[in-house]
């Protein structure tokens, strides 16, 4: 075992426990299941801004699009 290995895992262990600062196991695994939503939901934005602009110029040929 690398002795960096076990140092992170120390590390890690102390932020978990509130014995040192940083961002926890559960609440790193959090921020990363809540950008993965953001992103998805801005894909989805993006999606129907160019399905709602492209519906409306069928509807109406005049809008400047």
């Amino acid at each position: 075992m690398n002795p960096d290995t076990l140092r992170g895992w120390v590390k890690q262990a102390d932020i978990d426990a509130g014995r040192r600062s940083g961002t926890a196991t559960e609440d790193g695994k959090r921020i990363k299941e809540l950008e993965r939503e953001n992103r998805e939901l801005k894909r989805a934005n993006e999606i129907l801004l160019a399905a709602s602009s492209f519906f409306a110029r069928e509807l109406d040929p005049r809008l400047p699009w």
